[in-house]
């Protein structure tokens, strides 16, 4: 593969659009006008913005679009069907529809399967591709940008390859800009990508484009293997939303094009700034951040075994594929029974604290993890219990805040309470002010703790009041 511009390689963002489409996914109006802000500050160049006409909601964002939102870098897109069988291109109302979104882009979907274009549509082969370019030569003489998204194009192709060629260089001849080839059920393998996107692109000079679903767990290494094969417009969505399995993971997209191809695809150096967007954009959709997503998850830097310790202490890069920074991200180091004296050192650090030459810290503080995680415990995500611990072995300087005696929990049923479960519990301890016995109650253990811990401790330590519980995790331990 070669160099490219940014310009010469399209990045297409369909977030709100097909990773709408992911179940539990629901993104009101003001949810996508918060969204297109951030996917512009990556630096994609279209962001496809839904189907006017077709969805009330998605009418509703382009009005609003066109008057609120102020892009940088990116075009808006709208998306949209070619005219109905043996309709009028210029009378059809969702034609219309896209023209009266003023998107600057049109992206329309167009059958490119003969078994779709007679069992779905209902139609001839021949009316089928009528359809393409009646609606494409229409946009383009209202000026607009036209993408076609050839859909079911891969499956298409290995069923009647002639059919399929004909529909992308159908919209080629009637004026689109770029004919996307859809790998729509997501079966593909990227062998399979090259080899037909290679078939296309000897048969055309028109630009073509790859939208891959994830089925396979292949939509990121069939869009790169795309590109490879002459593709220079690559679909995705942020954190591989959609439906099904997903769409090809955008951030995963660029971060491979650049960090490993050398393609500068993102305007503006938006590189830097992918953890962060996606972040902000799991936060807007209520979809919790995968910590295991390639470059931009909390754990894709995130180091555990004490051996890849050693070695990072010596050269970060010994066990990382990328400076983290590149991408926004950052290296973590893991403290868990399998970390040595150089985990901790190295954790330690990351907490400001210089324990070089510490060996008698270093040792006490590596087997209490090991017992503590012996026991159920898990330091993980825990930086603030492990501070603590860490402290109380630096020469006997961690504060002991309270001592817990004892604690206990009750969970019940009432009959008639509408399958209601209530908890209680009560917790003994000692503080610099005496000794204190709390209950609480809740909807759960958890919360009953919670609330019961809060009671016994707010008048030694007034902060409390301003903490909130936002997250726990429940494991269910064996019998042992």
């Amino acid at each position: 593969m070669t160099t490219t511009d940014v310009a010469d390689l399209h990045v297409y963002d369909t977030t709100l659009r097909d990773g709408a489409q992911q179940e539990g996914m629901n993104l009101s109006v003001a949810d996508k006008m918060a969204i297109a802000p951030l996917l512009d500050e990556i630096g994609v160049g279209y962001i496809e913005g839904g189907w006017p006409g077709a969805i009330p909601r998605d009418t509703e964002f382009f009005a609003r679009a066109a008057k609120e939102l102020d892009l940088t870098h990116a075009r808006l897109a709208a998306f949209g069907s070619t005219r109905k069988a043996g309709g009028d291109a210029r009378t059809d109302a969702q034609v219309r529809a896209l023209l009266d979104s003023e998107a600057p882009v049109v992206t329309l979907v167009a059958k490119s399967d003969i078994r779709h274009v007679e069992r779905a549509l209902r139609t001839d082969g021949e009316e089928n591709l009528a359809m393409i370019a009646d609606t494409i030569r229409l946009l383009v003489a209202e000026g607009r940008e036209v993408i076609l998204d050839a859909e079911h194009f891969f499956d298409g192709y290995r069923f009647d390859r002639s059919y399929a060629l004909r529909a992308a260089t159908t919209a080629f001849e009637a004026g689109a800009d770029v004919v996307v080839l859809c790998d729509t059920n997501g079966g593909m393998l990227p062998d399979w990508v090259a080899e037909v996107v290679t078939d296309v692109r000897a048969r055309t000079d028109g630009r073509l484009g790859i939208h891959a679903h994830n089925d396979s767990g292949c939509a990121v290494a069939n869009s790169l293997a795309a590109v490879g094969a002459g593709a220079r417009h690559v679909q995705g969505t942020v954190n591989g939303y959609g439906e099904r399995t997903g769409n090809a993971d955008l951030l995963t997209c660029v971060a491979n094009l650049e960090l490993k191809l050398g393609n500068p695809v993102l305007a503006g150096g938006g590189l830097r700034d992918l953890s962060r967007i996606s972040h902000n954009i799991s936060e807007i959709t209520n979809i919790s951040p995968y910590a295991r997503q390639p470059y931009v998850g909390s754990s894709a830097f995130a180091h555990k075994a004490g051996l890849h310790a050693s070695a990072i202490r010596v050269d970060p890069d010994l066990y990382q594929h990328i400076d983290p920074v590149a991408v926004g991200n950052d290296m973590r180091m893991l403290v868990s029974d399998m970390a040595g004296r150089a985990s901790i050192e190295l954790k330690g650090r990351e907490l400001g604290f210089d324990l070089a030459g510490r060996a008698d810290v270093l040792g006490r503080v590596t087997d209490r993890v090991k017992a503590a995680e012996a026991l159920g415990y898990t330091y993980d995500a825990a930086d603030a219990s492990f501070e603590l611990m860490l402290r109380e072995e630096l020469d006997g300087t961690g504060p002991s805040y309270f001592e817990v005696e004892s604690w206990r929990t009750f969970v019940e049923h009432r009959p008639g309470a509408d399958g209601r479960v209530d908890a209680e519990a009560t917790v003994k301890l000692r503080t610099g002010q005496g000794r204190c016995v709390t209950t609480g109650e809740g909807n759960g253990p958890v919360n009953a703790l919670d609330d019961a811990l809060r009671r016994a401790l707010v008048s030694t330590y007034p902060e409390i009041g301003e903490f909130e519980l936002i997250d726990f995790k429940v494991r269910i331990l064996d019998s042992q």
